[in-house]
C-alpha cells in the first residue's frame, strides 16, 4: 500500500473541532426571516391545520409572538395579512388601517429595531384570489401596478422597513419604486420576489393565507418550473427597475436557479423555504420518520451553499433555538 499515491481527505474530518475548523458554510440567526400571519379579530391564536407550529395571530396577541421572536435573536420578520373582508380589487391591501399596516405599527411600537418586511400582493385580499385586477377572466397587468404601488406606499407609511412584492406582474418593481420615491420613501428598499415559480409547494400557504384562486390558476404570471433562462431574465429586469434584494421561490427544488442568480447579480439573495417544504418535513418528523433538527439544518445549509444570503423560513424559531 505504501507505493500508492492518493489524497487523504479524511484528515480534515477526524473530529468535530477539526470539521468546524474547515467548515465552508454557516447558518446564523441573522440569516433567518420569520413569516407571520396576522388576522383581524380578537383573542385569536389558531394553528394552521396544514402547518403544525404556525399560527394565525390577531393584533391583541401580536406582542406575545414578537416578544418570543426577539428573545430568540431573530432580527427580521415578514408580515402576511388575512383580512376579514375581500373585494374584486383587494382594497384592504392598501387601506391605511389594513391588517398588515396595523400590525406593522404595533411591531414598530414594541420593537423599533426589528426589521419588518411587508409582503405586497393582492391575492389574499381579492374575492377571486388572484394577484391582480381581473376582467373577463383575464388578469390585467397594468391596472394592477397602480394598486401594488398604493399598497407599497401605505405599508411604508405604516413603518415597514422593506417592501416585498410577490405578485409577478411585469413592471411591478418599477411601479413600486416610482410610487415609493414620489411619496418620499426613497430609502425604503424593495425585496422582490423576482423568481417565483408556479409551484405545487404553495398549498399549505394558501390554506394559511386564504388565498387560493377561485378560478383557473396563476400560470399566466408565475413562472413555468421547466424554465431556467427565464429566471435570469426576470431577475435582470427587477434589478434594472430598482430591486435591492432578489428572492427565489420556492427554494429546495430550485437550488440550481439560486446559484445561477447569485452568480449573475451582485445583490443580496433570499431563499424562500416555502410552506410545502415545511409541511413535508413536519409531517415526517411527527411520524418519527426523520430527525427534524438534522434534516432542517441540512436543508437550510443547502440554500446557503447555493448562494442564499437570507432565508425566509417557518422553521426560523426552531432553528434559532437550535443555534443558541
Amino acid at each position: 500500500m505504501n507505493e500508492l499515491n492518493f489524497n487523504r481527505h479524511r484528515r480534515l474530518r477526524q473530529s468535530e473541532n477539526m470539521r468546524a475548523l474547515v467548515r465552508e458554510t454557516y447558518l446564523r440567526k441573522e440569516d433567518l426571516i420569520y413569516p407571520l400571519f396576522v388576522v383581524e379579530g380578537e383573542k385569536i391564536r389558531n394553528e394552521v391545520s396544514s402547518m403544525p407550529g404556525v399560527f394565525h395571530v390577531s393584533l391583541d396577541y401580536l406582542k406575545e409572538e414578537i416578544d418570543e421572536i426577539v428573545s430568540l435573536g431573530i432580527k427580521s420578520i415578514i408580515l402576511f395579512g388575512v383580512p376579514a373582508e375581500k373585494d374584486e380589487v383587494g382594497s384592504q391591501a392598501y387601506h391605511n388601517h389594513g391588517i398588515v399596516q396595523e400590525a406593522t405599527r404595533l411591531v414598530k411600537e414594541f420593537y423599533p429595531e426589528l426589521v419588518v418586511i411587508a409582503d405586497t400582493c393582492l391575492c389574499q385580499y381579492t374575492s377571486h384570489g388572484h394577484c391582480g385586477v381581473v376582467e373577463g377572466g383575464n388578469i390585467l397587468n397594468d391596472p394592477t401596478l397602480d394598486l401594488l404601488a398604493k399598497t407599497a406606499v401605505s405599508q411604508a407609511e405604516a413603518g415597514a422597513d422593506i417592501i416585498a412584492p410577490s405578485n409577478m406582474m411585469d413592471g411591478f418593481v418599477a411601479a413600486i419604486r416610482k410610487g415609493l420615491d414620489e411619496a418620499g420613501y426613497h430609502d425604503v428598499p424593495i425585496m422582490s420576489y423576482a423568481v417565483k415559480y408556479s409551484s405545487s409547494f404553495y398549498g399549505p400557504f394558501r390554506d394559511a393565507a386564504h388565498s387560493s384562486p377561485q378560478f383557473g390558476d396563476r400560470r399566466t404570471y408565475q413562472m413555468d418550473p421547466a424554465n431556467r433562462r427565464e429566471a435570469l431574465r426576470e431577475a435582470k429586469s427587477d434589478i434594472e427597475e430598482g430591486a435591492d434584494f432578489l428572492i427565489v421561490k420556492p427554494s429546495l427544488s430550485y437550488l440550481d436557479i439560486m446559484r445561477e442568480v447569485k452568480d449573475a447579480f451582485n445583490a443580496p439573495l433570499v431563499a424562500y423555504n416555502v410552506s410545502g417544504e415545511y409541511s413535508m418535513i413536519k409531517a415526517a418528523a411527527l411520524n418519527g420518520w426523520v430527525d427534524e433538527k438534522e434534516i432542517v439544518q441540512e436543508k437550510l445549509l443547502s440554500m446557503k451553499r447555493a448562494g442564499a444570503d437570507l432565508i425566509i423560513t417557518y422553521f426560523a424559531k426552531d432553528v434559532a433555538k437550535w443555534l443558541s
